[in-house]
C-alpha cells in the first residue's frame, strides 16, 4: 500500500528528462511547498517552513510535463510518498519523492491552455504495414502536380488554345 499525496507548490528547478533501462520516458524536478498564513489582524503574510520534494513522472506524463512546466511555476502534484533514508560521503538524510500520477498548473495564481498531444493511431491487430511516416509524404510540389488535371487539347468551338493551360491544383487540400 503506499500513502497518495496532493501537494501544491512551485517548480523549483527545470525539469530534467531521462530514460529509464526500458526506454520508458522520467522527468524529475523540485517542487518547493512553503508554509505561507495570513495574519488576519494585522493584514501580513508570514512565512513558514518550506517543504522540498523530489518529482519523478514516467512515460507520456514525463513528456507533458516537459513541454509544459519551468521552474517558478505553480502546480499542483498528486501522486504516491515515499520517505528515503540516505548516505553518501559521510553525510546522511532523508529524502521525500513523489512518484507523480498527475500534474497540473495551479489556476488559483494564472491561466493555462490545454493542448492534446497528438499521437498516431496504432496499428490494429492483423494490419500487414504500419502507418506511413512523414518521410513517406511526398513534397507538396510533386503532389500538387499529381493532383492537377490537365486542360483539354481543344476549346468548345474547337479551336485550339495552346496560351493558357488550365489546371485545378488541390495542394491546399494536402497536409503539410
Amino acid at each position: 500500500m503506499s500513502d497518495t499525496v496532493t501537494i501544491l507548490g512551485n517548480v523549483a528547478s527545470d525539469p530534467l528528462r531521462n530514460t529509464t533501462n526500458r526506454g520508458d520516458a522520467v522527468i524529475r524536478f523540485r517542487l518547493a511547498s512553503p508554509n505561507r498564513w495570513l495574519d488576519r489582524s494585522t493584514g501580513v503574510w508570514n512565512e513558514g517552513e518550506t517543504n522540498w520534494y523530489d518529482v519523478s513522472a514516467f512515460r507520456q506524463l514525463a513528456e507533458n510535463v516537459r513541454s509544459s512546466l519551468h521552474s517558478g511555476d505553480p502546480v499542483i502534484v498528486t501522486g504516491r510518498l515515499k520517505v528515503r533514508k540516505w548516505e553518501a560521503n559521510g553525510k546522511s538524510g532523508t529524502s521525500v519523492e513523489i512518484e507523480a500520477d498527475a500534474i497540473g498548473h495551479n489556476l488559483k495564481h494564472g491561466a493555462s491552455a490545454f493542448v492534446k498531444p497528438h499521437r498516431a493511431p496504432a496499428p490494429e491487430a492483423g494490419d500487414r504495414f504500419a502507418p506511413p511516416s512523414d518521410e513517406d509524404a511526398p513534397d507538396a510540389a510533386d503532389a500538387a502536380a499529381a493532383w492537377s488535371v490537365p486542360a483539354d487539347d481543344a476549346s468548345e468551338d474547337g479551336s485550339e488554345d495552346s496560351t493558357e493551360e488550365t489546371t485545378a491544383s488541390h495542394a491546399e487540400l494536402l497536409p503539410t
